[in-house]
């Protein structure tokens, strides 16, 4: 399906924020854009959970917490600057990092040029999986059936354990890469070969696996991949995101688990003004079910989010309608309280059709988890960011939007645990006004964008694009890869994010 809803990851720390549209639009040719045709001849199909990929922007990484809010944030430091594992690693990645600069923002920039909708980053994907080859990975192109999906893997000595890592490629309908996913195909690979210098230098036995994921923008790459067994070998996972904030700071945050829901109603057309009798109205069904699901909200919780449209057809005001289509994203904290949440819109979308005479074709998208975030990879995470000044704010209870990543956090089929990491890194708008001198930023490490400009938007899609963004990647990219080295190098330092891991399980979803 090529449905596109309004972007979902607005306001971790305050309400969802509805991206304002500019009066001119950046033009942008992305591959995959030609719209679809619409059926001809509507037939009633039966109800399926068979998970679709809904189209739903799924990423929209705006934090949203104010430059003022971030000092306020009560939680204690647990680590101080300077107090960092193993200085003779530390400063092997920075070399490593800074080295790989020129390369990374030549493929950063090739890829922000060429953006791909989900599962057609195929630019991407030979790219990527190129420069892996070069930089001495083993890579699988096309990695579990998935065409621009891959896997890019190495390893030293035998044993040890294995560090995931993903890169995220596709970008979204008309905009391009308006959530930066130019910046997180290249945190990955920068993070992957950082590690791989520290283990070659300091001789730590572990695997590295780094996964292309395809279509995080409503296709759940990443669910797919886990389902087939992708992440199965992993010790843990982690990878990093841009969103709005200030600089030089970042945020690691849970997510909201999203259902995506379309329902098609079937009726009967009929001339409205000579034979209403005869009809069976599409569109009544629409506006029933749009109805129950504005009051169902009365009795839902605060932080609970479900939201839709309706995509009809070529309606004409003298013809009953017989065909209308609804297109819907419910959200709740957690994996148990969406599966109720989901029945309970079901209902009311259902409930519609029985009071209209119409027919339903539902299809549930393949969900979205929450994250559960682990909080001894976060704790390390901040502290190797202290280096670089950066401020990180740990709130793992705050829930906006959705991602894929949700779902490797909870882990699947053979895996009994896959602790994750998923920190979004300090883009900024410049301070507090449209006009900024930037000549006097020279400093400044966070991505330039507009108010209002945040990420699914065309001012972000420019911004990413930007030398600035690129540093603060890099600069995310030394901290994850000191963490990610530590977890292959220091047992004690696996066995507490392990127990952090398991304690999450009861305290996030205790049912």
């Amino acid at each position: 399906m090529a449905d596109n809803t309004a972007g979902c990851f607005a306001g971790l720390l305050r309400p969802l924020r509805q991206a304002l549209r500019p009066k001119s639009r950046q033009e942008i040719p992305i591959a995959g854009t030609a719209a679809s045709k619409h059926l001809d001849t509507h037939k009633h199909v039966e109800e399926t959970d068979e998970p679709a990929p809904v189209y739903l922007s799924c990423c929209n990484f705006d934090c949203g917490i104010d430059a003022d809010s971030w000092s306020t944030l009560d939680k204690p430091p647990t680590y101080t600057a300077g107090r960092i594992y193993r200085s003779d690693i530390f400063d092997t990645i920075e070399s490593s990092v800074t080295a790989l600069d020129p390369s990374l923002r030549e493929i950063s920039l090739q890829i922000h040029d060429h953006p791909e909708l989900m599962f057609q980053e195929r630019f991407a994907h030979d790219t990527l999986t190129a420069f892996m080859s070069e930089h001495g990975f083993t890579v699988t192109k096309h990695y579990l059936g998935l065409e621009t999906a891959w896997k890019a893997e190495w390893a030293n000595g035998s044993g040890g354990r294995v560090l995931g890592i993903n890169s995220e490629m596709d970008a979204l309908p008309e905009i391009g890469h308006a959530c930066g996913h130019n910046l997180i195909a290249i945190a990955g690979v920068g993070v992957a070969l950082a590690v791989k210098q520290a283990m070659q230098k300091h001789d730590i036995t572990g695997k590295i696996v780094l996964l292309g994921t395809p279509a995080e923008e409503g296709g759940g790459g990443k669910a797919i991949l886990l389902e087939r067994g992708g992440y199965d070998e992993m010790d843990a996972c982690i990878m990093c995101h841009p969103m709005p904030g200030p600089e030089r700071s970042a945020a690691i945050v849970s997510s909201l688990s999203m259902q995506p829901i379309e329902i098609e109603y079937f009726g009967h057309a009929a001339h409205a003004a000579a034979f209403p009798w005869e009809g069976t109205n599409a569109l009544d069904a629409a506006f029933l079910a749009y109805s129950a699901i504005a009051v169902l909200r009365q009795q839902i919780k605060p932080d609970y989010r479900v939201h839709g449209v309706i995509k009809a057809g070529n309606l004409v005001s003298n013809i009953i309608p017989d065909y209308v289509k609804m297109v819907w994203a419910v959200r709740a904290p957690t994996k148990v309280e969406l599966e109720v949440l989901r029945e309970r819109v079901k209902a009311c979308l259902e409930s519609a059709a029985a009071a209209t005479g119409c027919k339903t074709k539902v299809v549930l998208g393949r969900p979205y988890y929450d994250i559960r975030q682990n909080i001894t990879l976060a704790q390390d995470f901040e502290n190797v960011m202290l280096q670089y000044d950066f401020k990180t704010a740990i709130v793992p209870d705050t829930h906006s939007a959705s991602t894929d990543f949700g779902n490797v956090s909870y882990g699947n089929r053979s895996i009994i645990e896959l602790p994750a990491l998923h920190p979004s890194f300090g883009i900024d708008h410049f301070p507090n006004s449209a006009v900024c001198d930037r000549a006097a930023h020279t400093d400044y490490l966070a991505i330039p964008t507009e108010p209002n400009g945040g990420n699914h938007t065309p001012a972000f899609a420019t911004a990413a694009g930007t030398p600035e963004a690129h540093q603060a990647t890099l600069l995310t990219v030394k901290g994850l890869a000191m963490t990610g080295t530590r977890l292959l190098d220091d047992s004690d330092f696996y066995q507490q994010i392990k127990q952090d891991f398991e304690k999450s399980k009861q305290t996030q979803n205790p049912a």
